[in-house]
């Protein structure tokens, strides 16, 4: 059996969890240690079981809790090495461990594939995780889905897959203009309608659930979501991460 959950999932933080009976990982760590306990503790997680943090990129929605939790727990942190030395000019993590995109990390038989992507950060990465003969794709701040991506995609039976703006919502909404753009842009986020061409176009048989992430507060709505992904509502189980608090556990059978 397989477990995974959305700890924290947005602008304000993001932090995913994936493991088996006996360990697991998370997937950046945005949320202060204190609450990162909080929400381990409603999903029935224990904090013990979390062998290794990898970080994604540098921004601070993704790494805001890595220094405590490294620091209170001495679990390793993954950066590129780009990544790390961009993160902290001081006082740095020291479990520190380096990732190299297109390598494969073995963290107690859990493996992590780390893939390089398009987002507005030094050495920004993607993830697939191989768990229990599953795969798992930790999949955000993307500005583009490239031939990379798309493979990696096409491998998953589970995906935390960001659907981060509706196009109209975003257009016609407070954001200045070159916010807006930068949203927009290749180094940017992936729209619901970005999102649902890669499920459309590149899932493979197996894939069985999505877990849209990284949804935007101002420029789209869980409503938004949902209605775009309609057409497959019948073909996956679809979740929309929530924002404030941790997401349902979802088991997953190997």
């Amino acid at each position: 059996m397989v477990e995974i959950c959305s700890l924290a999932s947005g602008s304000n933080g993001n932090c995913y969890y994936i493991g088996n009976q006996e360990n697991g990982i998370i997937i950046d760590d945005g949320i202060y240690y204190k609450r990162l306990v909080e929400r381990c503790e409603v999903a029935n997680i224990p904090l013990e079981k979390i062998r290794a943090v990898f970080v994604s990129h540098e921004h601070a929605d993704h790494v805001r809790g890595v220094r405590v939790l490294n620091k209170r727990t001495n679990i390793p942190a993954y950066f590129t090495s780009k990544t790390y030395y961009q993160t902290f000019k001081k006082d740095r993590p020291a479990n520190f461990c380096e990732l190299i995109p297109g390598e494969v990390v073995d963290i107690f038989g859990i493996k992590v594939h780390c893939f390089s992507k398009h987002h507005d950060a030094k050495d920004p990465v993607s993830f697939r995780i191989e768990i229990n003969g599953l795969n798992i794709g930790v999949m955000t701040d993307i500005g583009v889905a490239d031939e990379i991506l798309q493979s990696e995609f096409s491998k998953c039976q589970a995906v935390f897959l960001e659907s981060n703006y509706d196009e109209e919502m975003l257009k016609n909404g407070s954001y200045p203009y070159y916010l807006k753009e930068r949203v927009a842009s290749e180094v940017g986020h992936l729209s619901n309608t970005q999102a649902f061409e890669l499920v459309r176009d590149f899932a493979n048989e197996n894939l069985s659930h999505l877990i849209f992430s990284h949804i935007s507060a101002e420029n789209n709505t869980k409503e938004k979501v949902l209605e775009k992904f309609e057409p497959f509502k019948d073909k996956y189980k679809m979740y929309v991460a929530p924002r404030y608090e941790c997401g349902e556990v979802i088991k997953l059978s190997d």
